[in-house]
């Protein structure tokens, strides 16, 4: 590999930071060629971020909170001119289309434009005369330095829902962004500097497994966020737990959407095309398992869905008018490839076969196109496992029971949807169903910015979800103040029951 590549460092206090560390290549997905080396941080390289978002905390934390809101107002802007050079970081770096990128920022930036209501998230309850000339509150105030573990599927987004709430709520922060497409996070830690934020407030420190565990490690650490995989999920919730760490651990998913016989297959095929290939299927909320009730059912679904395929452009996300890029690394290429073949040894039929494909002038790049299974049984390996790649897969079943029967089997719950016309049907559906996030005729029923994200079963360690309302409680603690001043010249007797308002 060439070592002249440009060099993604560190951003510490307030600036870029290089050395003499490890480091490896980032590629760009549609050429497959290496065109940028990132540095790999050390523990020394962690801890010293640490330390700056330790110093930085008290004068942060004591500033008003109107004027930590007005810095994400002020971010909100900048990363809206911006946009485009950050898209273009987005396909550059990971692959996916334009217009999936823009997307994800547009995503991210809701959040930010959501932490710009900090006075209000913030303001706490306040009860007068709890009892005699006494009065009680409550105040949110921050943990001190926090952190945030992203993943390569949404460079921009998911940073986003971490840092800008974290920091508006008083805390200092240390991200440790996806290695394998960085520069996203690093550019937008630049942006927040311009807007406003303090050095040291944010911090971003690229690397791999030592990385990460001397987050985990660190005792000032307080708090630290984690979106990817559910074995790395469970290992960071179990590590930072016995560290004595608030933390939250989003991990993986297998989303099955319900396709009912009375429901509208044309518009449910067309849906479920953007929910299945859309970013390469690279998403936690993708939907990789449609469960067709009845046979006639799934014979239309399967039909739509290869006639909608077969128009599928499949190309480099530089050119908009592509509908799918490539996957973002050769290995992971390689390993969703695997599970194709797999689906076929397993017995699964193979509609359509996308291994096979060649983009012309990019034949080196990580393309896949778009698979899909019919006849999948829960027993195979394409069925239970997160492939995270652009292959969908068809389950037969005979009634609506038998489906939910299946979903709430399945060790993840992150994600699902029901396709029907029937109310009834769809409120028996999302009443019952074992899943954190649900959709009637929504494949991808992603919370906005002001709910909050997360699955249940092992999608999720913790108790609170991402962003919205229950970022504000994962990053502040509840302080509860009760007070009272007696009146002058007023002296009492010592009081030996427990304090009552009876």
């Amino acid at each position: 590999m060439p070592q002249d590549l440009p060099i993604i460092g560190h951003w510490i206090d307030g600036k870029t930071v290089t050395g003499p560390h490890r480091s490896q290549e980032v590629w760009n997905p549609a050429t497959g060629k290496a065109e940028k080396r990132v540095l790999l941080a050390d523990k020394a390289t962690v801890q010293a971020a640490v330390a700056s978002a330790e110093k930085a905390y008290p004068a942060w934390r004591a500033t008003p909170t109107l004027k930590r809101a007005r810095v994400m107002s002020k971010l909100k802007n900048l990363l809206e001119m911006h946009a485009e050079k950050i898209a273009g970081l987005l396909t550059a770096e990971h692959g996916k289309v334009a217009g999936d990128a823009m997307g994800e920022l547009q995503r991210g930036i809701e959040n930010v434009e959501y932490a710009s209501y900090a006075t209000e998230l913030l303001k706490g309850e306040h009860s007068r005369n709890v009892g005699p000339g006494i009065d009680s509150w409550s105040e949110l105030q921050p943990l001190g330095v926090t952190a945030g573990i992203t993943p390569f599927n949404f460079p921009a987004m998911v940073p986003l829902w971490m840092w800008p709430m974290a920091v508006v709520c008083g805390n200092a922060f240390v991200l440790k962004p996806s290695e394998r497409d960085p520069s996203s996070a690093l550019f937008i830690a630049q942006l927040a500097l311009e807007a406003g934020l303090p050095p040291g407030i944010l911090n971003v420190v690229n690397g791999d497994k030592e990385s990460v565990d001397a987050l985990l490690d660190d005792p000032r650490v307080q708090a630290l966020s984690f979106v990817g995989s559910t074995p790395i999920a469970e290992y960071i919730y179990t590590r930072g737990c016995a560290n004595g760490k608030r933390v939250q651990a989003l991990g993986g998913a297998k989303n099955h959407a319900v396709v009912m016989p009375d429901a509208d297959i044309e518009n449910a095929v067309r849906a479920l095309m953007g929910a299945a290939y859309g970013s390469c299927g690279e998403r936690c909320m993708a939907i990789p398992l449609v469960v067709a009730v009845g046979d006639a059912t799934a014979d239309k679904v399967v039909a739509g869905l290869k006639a909608e395929i077969a128009k599928m452009k499949v190309g480099p996300g530089t050119d908009a008018k592509n509908d799918m890029g490539p996957l973002v690394t050769r290995q992971h290429f390689e390993k969703v490839k695997g599970y194709v073949d797999q689906g076929v040894a397993e017995g699964a039929t193979l509609v359509v076969d996308g291994r096979g494909i060649k983009v012309p002038g990019h034949e080196e790049g990580f393309f896949l196109g778009a698979c899909l299974f019919d006849h999948v049984k829960p027993n195979m390996v394409v069925y239970k496992e997160e492939i995270f790649g652009p292959v969908l897969g068809v389950v037969r079943v005979k009634t609506l029971e038998e489906a939910m029967r299946l979903i709430d089997a399945h060790e993840y719950g992150n994600g699902t949807c029901i396709f029907t016309r029937d109310g009834e049907a769809a409120r028996y559906f999302t009443d019952h169903i074992l899943v954190g996030m649900v959709g009637v005729n929504v494949p991808l029923p992603v919370p906005v910015a002001y709910h909050s994200f997360g699955g249940w079963k092992r999608s999720l360690f913790g108790d609170l979800h991402a962003y919205g309302p229950d970022a504000v409680r994962f990053y502040t603690k509840r302080k509860t103040i009760t007070q009272r001043w007696p009146s002058a010249g007023v002296r009492e007797g010592a009081i030996y029951s427990f304090p009552s308002t009876k």
